[in-house]
């Protein structure tokens, strides 16, 4: 039992002075960057929720449908008797998920995207933007990447039994928000799915959240991977997500990350010392008992995902990696960028530059306005076999 609350006090703590020095900066509560600490303060902000129950997410509006995807089950019982629970998106087709108009915060996302989560597109918009500050697939922006199901249990996402991707991290807006997801497979999904937020007034200096995918499949020999560049203006970087795949046989993460910021060049600002020290690990991510990778899920970080060759088709060793900089974020005033190195090792003690498949998304808050994204990769370079 007191080992289990010096645990809460060693997670929650830092996280409540963190809510508290913001607080303290804030001339008064806004009903924004709620924790334990302050849940139990009144303010003047207005829960609202889309789901397929209520589009608008309109007060009062909400189990209002004749007419949806359970229509058919609720044929005996009527209106308010769950009617429209889910919603078919048709391949090549987008899907307006939210529309709203604040200011406010998306406080949390839950969905249930079916078919093949490298082919469903998330996007968000925030204020006037005509392009998206957040892209990527559905899957990998969950920490959910390989397209298989792997529990996480962290502070910013978690994936439940049998595949709730959710999400916590906080996205403010000023204007307006407008979430989509983009099918783009040969064949038609359904979504459940649910966006909680509120109508509030944000700060003058709330930054937008932004989430960027990227990956190289193969790495080409010597070069560096990047998670990100050309990042302009005033933020802070709270995240990675990792899937990477490997080529060779034995260790693959020696490589260091380095955080290029405010006009470093050659060399950074921010240097870690190896993959699996950078995602808090340590020597390979070994269960020594085991002798094996050792999956693991924390608040801030995990190797959530280990998927092992099978003897058959399932060749090649693939990993999912989260890192979340929620007390540590890496805050820059005018630029950033984000590389990792990609190390095994070869002969002679020496180390072997790889050329695996890596994916990533990073996640960051900046003001606005943001530079345009790199185009995603089309659709058969962004498939899995």
């Amino acid at each position: 039992m007191k080992q289990s609350c010096y645990l809460l006090t060693a997670l929650v703590i830092p996280w409540l002075a963190g809510a508290s020095a913001i607080r303290a900066a804030e001339p008064e509560f806004d009903g924004l960057n709620l924790s334990l600490g302050n849940l139990y303060r009144v303010s003047q902000a207005q829960s609202r929720s889309i789901s397929p129950e209520n589009f608008t997410g309109e007060k009062g509006k909400g189990g209002m449908a004749t007419q949806g995807t359970g229509a058919r089950a609720a044929r005996d019982l009527g209106q308010g008797w769950k009617l429209s629970p889910s919603v078919a998106i048709k391949a090549k087709a987008t899907f307006t998920l939210a529309d709203i108009k604040g200011p406010g915060a998306i406080q949390s996302i839950w969905m249930t995207p079916t078919g093949n989560w490298r082919f469903s597109i998330l996007r968000c918009y925030w204020d006037d933007e005509t392009e998206p500050s957040v892209e990527c697939p559905v899957g990998d922006f969950f920490a959910s990447g390989w397209g298989s199901f792997a529990p996480i249990t962290s502070l910013a996402v978690c994936v439940n039994p049998g595949s709730a991707f959710n999400c916590y991290w906080q996205m403010p807006f000023h204007k307006k928000a407008r979430i989509t997801l983009e099918n783009i497979d040969e064949a038609d999904m359904v979504l459940y799915y649910q966006i909680n937020y509120t109508l509030t007034e944000v700060p003058a200096d709330a930054a937008c959240f932004h989430a960027q995918f990227r990956r190289v499949n193969p790495l080409p020999y010597k070069d560096v991977y990047t998670l990100l560049d050309g990042v302009e203006g005033q933020g802070q970087y709270v995240g990675t997500y990792l899937a990477w795949g490997v080529h060779n046989t034995g260790w693959w993460g020696e490589g260091e990350i380095k955080f290029f910021i405010d006009g470093d060049q050659e060399f950074p600002t921010i240097c870690g010392t190896g993959t699996e020290d950078y995602f808090c690990g340590s020597y390979n991510f070994e269960n020594k008992a085991t002798s094996k990778y050792q999956e693991f899920t924390t608040p801030y970080t995990g190797l959530a995902q280990v998927i092992r060759p099978d003897g058959v088709y399932n060749s090649q060793q693939r990993f999912g990696l989260y890192r979340w900089h929620i007390p540590d974020p890496v805050r820059f005033e005018k630029d950033l960028k984000v590389t990792l190195q990609a190390l095994g090792w070869r002969s002679g003690g020496r180390y072997l530059p790889l050329q695996d498949d890596i994916a990533s998304v990073a996640y960051w808050y900046q003001k606005e306005p943001h530079k345009s994204f790199p185009k995603l990769p089309a659709k058969d370079y962004l498939e899995i076999r």
